[in-house]
């Protein structure tokens, strides 16, 4: 199913978790370059995925889980 045809709660959920995302990052005063650069990912791909624009692969939300010392649960809690 494309990301436009979603029901609305899976998009605020979506938006949520990279909100959750973004403010870990900039509570540990880390730019998206560098936690993109810590995961080993693009930091166009971050921002997609905390802008709640993509949806994230599982081994993209551990990664950023670890590099952030967060536990993943706590980052997917709502």
């Amino acid at each position: 199913m494309p990301p436009h045809d979603q029901p609305p709660w899976i998009l605020d959920a979506r938006r949520a978790l990279g909100a959750r995302i973004a403010a870990r990052r900039m509570y540990q005063n880390l730019t998206q370059e560098r936690l993109a650069e810590a995961v080993g990912i693009d930091r166009s791909t971050l921002q997609r995925i905390e802008g709640g624009y993509s949806d994230a692969k599982i081994s993209h939300l551990l990664l950023i889980a670890h590099a952030l010392d967060i536990r993943l649960a706590e980052l997917l809690e709502e």
